[in-house]
């Protein structure tokens, strides 16, 4: 067993979006930064695949959008629900202010695997796999860096600030003490994949009827379905019985009749805990938490993922600077919580009355649903659905690259 001792300014805990995205950008702004993520490489399914405009503005700010299309996608410009059998347009994504006017899907593995490759180009950046942090290392009431395993070693790793980015399950939160609140979910998702017939419509589709609600991905040759259940619902799904359970998704969509066999047994089908909660405070001196492990976000709307780049972003933009020469101040911590604070409360507020007022109900029905009235409005009067597209596509706060690049010999440009 050995044990490695190390120093950087910044290190990063977690491999997700954020903290893919967070240390790119600190990198690359000359900050020495360390990404530690504890599996072995990004393949895991059924995480958050969607890349909003905003996303690919930013990429598109970087100079790295045209590269990033080159991986396998599939773009989305509207997104539309059928209701009892009528199908009704929610989002028209194509007049909005960014570069990119869509959103694409992506298995998040290559969203991550493309980060990491172009990382490896700056001198600043470290990632570190199969690195699992266990512990922080206090310094009186400051935390001063974060104790590691990898296999059978033992890392000791200082740093002037350590940044959570390890998800809703967050151990670098639970170490430091941090209060979330929890703001309840009245939903599961199962997850699960069905083969794509070669000539099925593509597109994002929900698909809302008297046995339930169920999201269809175009993932290209299969389609990634998420089916919503009441919470804590998924035992009693499981003793219906598999053929039980196929036969209701098909009365939902006849058309994946044909492939929904696929579905061999409840091993296809994958449970994704729905939690919405958000910390009472994202720091303490010398830490500082973003994305999920700040705050976890409903499936709703798939926005998840864009929140937390946007963290990253805003967490670049305002620390990166002082972070070059030294610690960062705990007020510099506070600016990111506040500035990120207010569009979490509104995504998460908006999530919450979806949650409360159309999928409860819709979950307790037994009956054909009917279309609210708001979705009917978006369908009579169509510039209307720029209005959801652009709180899916962009959020409250869109953010932008503002930390400088800086770079450092022998890598410095002609």
């Amino acid at each position: 067993m050995a044990n490695e001792k190390l120093n950087v300014r910044c290190c990063v805990v977690g491999g997700g979006p954020a903290g893919m995205m967070l240390g790119y950008l600190l990198g690359r702004a000359g900050v020495d930064v360390l990404v530690l993520e504890k599996h072995a490489d990004f393949l895991r399914d059924f995480r958050g695949d969607t890349i909003h405009p905003s996303t690919m503005q930013c990429l598109y700010e970087l100079g790295l959008l045209d590269a990033f299309l080159k991986r396998p996608h599939q773009e989305v410009r509207e997104i539309g629900a059928d209701i009892s059998g009528k199908r009704y347009e929610i989002a028209d994504f194509s007049h909005l202010p960014v570069h990119k006017r869509c959103i694409a899907f992506m298995p998040q593995w290559h969203f991550l695997d493309f980060l990491a490759g172009e990382a490896k180009a700056i001198p600043n950046f470290k990632l570190r796999m199969e690195t699992e942090v266990t512990d922080l290392v206090w310094d009186g009431h400051r935390i001063a860096g974060v104790r590691a395993k990898h296999g059978d070693d033992r890392l000791d790793i200082r740093a002037d600030l350590v940044v959570g980015c390890d998800g809703r399950h967050s151990t670098v939160r639970a170490k430091a003490g941090l209060q979330v609140n929890d703001l309840g979910a009245p939903m599961d998702v199962l997850w699960m994949r069905i083969p794509k017939e070669p000539d099925a419509e593509g597109g994002t589709l929900g698909y809302i009827g008297a046995d339930g609600f169920l999201v269809m991905l175009d993932r290209g040759d299969y389609w990634q379905c998420a089916f919503v259940i009441a919470k804590g619902n998924f035992e009693a799904v499981q003793a219906e019985g598999i053929e039980s359970f196929r036969d209701r998704l098909v009365r939902i969509n006849p058309e994946i009749s044909k492939n929904v066999q696929a579905l061999a047994s409840f091993d296809d089908v994958k449970l994704l805990t729905v939690t919405v909660d958000r910390m009472q405070r994202w720091y303490r001196p010398g830490l500082l938490c973003i994305g999920d492990c700040a705050h976890a976000m409903s499936p709703i709307g798939g926005v998840g993922i864009n929140l937390a780049i946007q963290d990253a972003v805003a967490t670049a933009n305002i620390l990166a600077e002082q972070l070059r020469d030294g610690p960062a101040a705990v007020g510099l911590l506070d600016e990111v919580q506040q500035r990120r604070q207010w569009p979490t409360r509104m995504t998460q507020s908006l999530q919450i009355f979806l949650q409360n007022k159309l999928i409860k109900p819709l979950l307790a029905q037994t009956s054909a649903p009917k279309a609210p009235l708001a979705i009917k409005l978006l369908n009579w009067i169509p510039p209307l659905r720029r209005i959801p597209a652009r709180i899916i596509g962009m959020g409250f706060r869109p953010e932008h690259i503002r930390c400088r690049e800086v770079l450092t010999p022998p890598e410095k440009k002609s």
